[in-house]
């Protein structure tokens, strides 16, 4: 439709031109008239090809009569004749084009309306994570150990202790013949009947009385001397290891006792009997060196005998 419209507005120039032009004038007017005449008939036939069975009122079939003459006889001057009809054309072409623009938003309009819906996407169902396997942690088979089949074995046959051999009669009877002194100091008479239980050699004896004298006065006067005599009997019996603990005690219990010297020198002769000269040469050192006098005096002959026992350096 624009390329008629300035299809027809050139017609109209050139309609314009040749009414301008001096020579010719009423061959250029027939000219124009036949052509603005054929533009006239074309834009009918456009119209009812796009409105077939238009309203007559819209789409007459002549140009109006104001716009025409009779044919040599025109009412007006040509170049007013062609203004008049171009401007009906134009007002016809402008009419027809906002028809045509209306008719095609219509059917655009009535496609959108007869176009099928777009069916609704149905959305796609996410599936829903499988529930996570907990897979046990597989480790390493351990062989269950076989029970180890315990043979009982028999307790060894344990020969019962004999009873201790009753002393004979000869030796009770020498024991009872020990009197116990019997004086105002009872603590000095259990020492004393344990030290002549001693002397006669009857060490056993001797030993159970010593103990029980230790028991019940162990800070009377003679307790340093109850201790060695103890430990004297056990070496006299031959029995060192259960010797040595009471010259050891003695000596430490207190170092300036009446027997603390003593226990010393024979603490020395009790390790050279087990065969530990280290602690037996260790004793007679100390000895030497704590109790002079007594090494020199009261002790002399039994120092030197001991010490001629063990080599020390």
């Amino acid at each position: 439709m624009v390329n008629m419209r300035r299809w027809m507005r050139g017609g109209a120039v050139l309609a314009i031109v040749a009414g301008l032009m001096p020579v010719g004038l009423a061959h250029a007017q027939d000219t124009t008239d036949t052509r603005l005449r054929k533009v006239e008939a074309e834009v009918k036939a456009l119209q009812r090809q796009v409105f077939p069975g238009g309203d007559p009122a819209l789409f007459p079939g002549a140009v109006p009569a104001s716009a025409t003459a009779a044919n040599g006889t025109p009412a007006t001057t040509a170049m007013t004749d062609v203004l008049t009809r171009m401007d009906a054309i134009e007002a016809q072409n402008a009419r027809l084009t906002a028809q045509v623009e209306e008719l095609a938003n219509r059917l655009r309009q009535l496609e959108a309306k007869a176009a099928p819906a777009p069916a609704p996407v149905a959305a796609t169902p996410v599936p829903a994570p499988e529930p996570v396997k907990l897979v046990p942690e597989t480790r390493p088979a351990v062989a269950t150990p076989k029970p180890v089949a315990i043979t009982p074995t028999k307790p060894a046959a344990t020969t019962p202790a004999k009873p201790a051999a009753a002393p004979p009669a000869g030796r009770v009877a020498a024991v009872k013949a020990i009197i116990k002194p019997q004086t105002a100091d009872t603590a000095e008479d259990e020492y004393t009947y344990g030290f002549k239980l001693w002397e006669a050699k009857f060490y056993p004896e001797a030993e159970q009385q010593l103990k029980l004298y230790l028991d019940k006065y162990p800070t009377h006067k003679s307790a340093s001397r109850a201790r060695n005599l103890l430990g004297r009997a056990y070496l006299d019996e031959g029995k060192p290891r259960e010797a040595a603990p009471w010259f050891l005690q003695n000596y430490q219990a207190n170092k300036k006792g009446e027997r603390a010297a003593d226990s010393l020198l024979y603490l020395a002769d009790a390790m050279i009997q087990l065969k530990d000269t280290n602690r037996a040469c260790i004793a007679l050192g100390e000895f030497a060196d704590g109790y002079p006098n007594e090494a020199g005096g009261r002790l002399r002959g039994a120092y030197s005998d001991i010490r001629a026992k063990v080599q020390c350096n």
